[in-house]
């Protein structure tokens, strides 16, 4: 995949990529069959996309994951399946920056579903994969790249939970 982003966009991706990071772990996290959502202080009302995070240096996949997940949605968690790599071009005036998103599914074990980074994190709720999906034209309506990367990271997730849970 590839995506062009805004300047400030890549200028936020190239900051957080300073501590060498150059991936992140996105986590739909199941619970009474729904997945738990977030949203970003600066999305537009009702905007929601699943959970996600950074990988540092050194940090294993389960431990951005379980820590990301209780961050910003409240909950513990335990992995269930890896179900996507995604490798994507960012760019921005002829620069590329190269990110892999790694995909996971999760079974919520206890929390409430409430973020606990409220300065990156500003709700977190319970959200049906029918419900998710339907935001892909919000996400797209902003116009911007990271977003528009998030919509098709998402459809492209749902697609693979579906083979493997049936239509949720």
């Amino acid at each position: 995949m590839s995506f062009s982003l805004s300047l400030k966009e890549f200028t936020n991706l190239k900051e957080s990529m300073e501590d060498g990071r150059n991936s992140d772990v996105t986590l739909f996290i199941f619970k009474e069959g729904k997945v738990i959502v977030i949203s970003k202080p600066w999305y537009p009302p009702g905007l929601y996309r699943a959970p996600s995070g950074g990988v540092r240096p050194g940090e294993s996949l389960e431990e951005v994951a379980l820590r990301e997940a209780y961050e910003e949605t409240g909950a513990k968690i335990k992995l269930q399946r890896y179900i996507l790599r995604i490798k994507v071009t960012f760019s921005h005036n002829q620069k590329d920056v190269i990110w892999t998103s790694h995909i996971f599914t999760a079974k919520y074990l206890s929390g409430k579903i409430k973020p606990v980074d409220t300065k990156e994190i500003k709700e977190a709720k319970l959200m049906s994969l029918k419900e998710l999906s339907s935001l892909k034209p919000l996400l797209l309506k902003t116009r911007l790249g990271g977003l528009a990367y998030r919509a098709a990271l998402t459809e492209r997730a749902i697609e693979e939970i579906r083979k493997h849970r049936g239509n949720s």
